[in-house]
């Protein structure tokens, strides 16, 4: 299969790749977290297409992209007040909601739960071309099954190349994490997965805390992408390190030579402030520790810059979990398989 990519500025393409999507294409397109892979989510052969270009596992659920509110209630059986009061807030922006699901929403979008994940983008180009095409679009990440999530169209093209029709280039992702995901279908809303909306947000539109949800193990079925399966990861074994800055910096340099010594090419994941104290063969900066957005932004794009230089471990500092740190943090972990050194 050829890849067509098209630029975000290229109107009659954007028309193209949204008539293709609303007859059951897939098309990568950005959002203002990272660029998701869509297809029509009426669409259940569409949407299956999905999980075999990604390799995705079938009991992990799909998020619904709207473009205009109205979709919403072809796609749910309830709008409770507290839904509306966050879609005030926060829509379109980085949040996703659960709802209980409409009979119209196939059983492959939500892995057969009785509820079903929504957001509207934040992104003029996703707004458009889900608008062009008529259609709610059902959009993971666009990549491979596992890998940092793609916050450029050239991510996307290295994953995915060959397995779907189009991608939108549209340039960066300017948030670089997924979506918060929001249970409102309990009594107290629940935190999924931590995202650009953060628990503190929340709360000061809800009036009250949110609560964390514990992380899917064994046989349980997710409620929310990210909850369950291995994600994020280089190819390489990624370990965090955790503890006061300057054994942080002695432990890793410490670790460093003695794999080193054995041969291994090892890379650092680091603040801006703390790059220059490190003697690894590859050290990559992902922002500075009082600035978490940008860490946040830049995260995938240095998880995805080592695999280019074939290093075989990568020590990793570890960072505030406070706002969106949270969500840096729970990345972070995943892509560690929760392998974390404290010093």
């Amino acid at each position: 299969m050829e890849t067509i990519i098209i630029n975000a500025t290229d109107e009659d393409g954007i028309k193209t790749a949204a008539m293709a999507l609303k007859n059951g294409k897939l098309v990568a397109f950005p959002t203002e977290t990272v660029y998701g892979l869509g297809a029509n989510a009426l669409m259940t052969d569409a949407v299956k297409r999905i999980f075999e270009a990604k390799g995705r596992p079938s009991d992990n659920p799909l998020i619904v992209h709207i473009s205009d509110i109205n979709q919403l209630r072809d796609l749910v059986s309830d709008i409770p007040d507290i839904a509306t009061k966050l879609m005030d807030a926060f829509w379109p922006g980085p949040l996703t909601l659960i709802f209980k699901k409409s009979a119209r929403v196939p059983d492959v979008i939500t892995a057969g739960l009785d509820t079903v994940a929504v957001r509207m983008p934040q992104n003029p180009v996703a707004l458009k071309l889900i608008s062009q095409s008529g259609v709610p679009v059902a959009a993971p990440s666009a990549n491979l099954s596992g890998r940092p999530s793609p916050t450029s169209a050239h991510h996307v093209a290295e994953d995915l190349s060959g397995r779907v029709e189009y991608i939108i280039d549209g340039g960066s992702c300017s948030v670089g994490l997924e979506s918060t995901v929001l249970d409102i279908t309990g009594s107290v809303p629940v935190i999924l997965r931590p995202g650009g909306v953060t628990a503190e947000m929340l709360k000061k539109v809800l009036g009250s805390g949110v609560v964390t949800a514990s992380e899917v193990k064994g046989e349980e079925k997710p409620r929310s992408p990210g909850m369950k399966y291995r994600h994020y990861s280089p190819r390489a074994e990624v370990i965090l390190v955790s503890g006061d800055n300057s054994r942080v910096v002695d432990t890793i340099n410490s670790l460093s030579s003695e794999q080193k010594n054995e041969g291994r090419i090892v890379g650092v994941l680091c603040s801006s402030e703390n790059a220059s104290l490190y003697k690894a063969d590859v050290v990559i900066p992902v922002g500075s520790k009082d600035n978490p957005e940008n860490i946040a932004a830049g995260l995938f794009e240095a998880l995805r810059k080592f695999d280019d230089t074939k290093v075989d471990i990568i020590y990793s500092e570890t960072f505030t979990e406070q706002g969106i740190g949270k969500a840096v943090m729970n990345r972070l972990k995943k892509a560690a398989s929760g392998k974390i050194i404290e010093v």
